[in-house]
């Protein structure tokens, strides 16, 4: 019994472990690479778990089939699309961010975060 719950829901914990990594990685390191590194986990992490939650045991694809009246057969295609759209929106923001890092780096010649904000300071 505590098998099947455990088996069945390790998904979730997967998902958590990689969502609080992502804020680790965030918060704790001091290089700004690491810290989209992060971000980039954290918003990987809410689309699997998106994706998970919109699973169906059994479903079919949503597609008419010429006889089958029961909509209670398909699986609903709206978690799939927005998790579609939030990986778009994803990759748009790893790219404005590592554009914005290539610009720090160049101005201040580092991606550390306490050098760039030393050097910040000595202007």
């Amino acid at each position: 019994m505590i098998q099947q719950v455990f088996a069945s829901n390790i998904i979730y914990g997967l998902i958590m472990l990689l969502f609080i990594l992502g804020i680790y990685g965030m918060l704790e390191k001091k290089n700004f690479l690491k810290k989209i590194l992060g971000m980039n986990m954290m918003q990987v992490a809410v689309i699997i778990f998106f994706l998970t939650l919109g699973q169906k045991l059994g479903a079919a694809v949503p597609i008419l089939i010429p006889g089958v009246d029961n909509v209670d057969i398909y699986a609903n295609p709206l978690p799939h699309t927005l998790m579609l759209t939030a990986i778009v929106v994803s990759l748009s923001i790893l790219g404005v961010a590592l554009a914005l890092l290539m610009q720090i780096q160049r101005q201040y010649g580092s991606i550390e975060e306490n050098e760039v904000l030393r050097r910040m300071n000595d202007e």
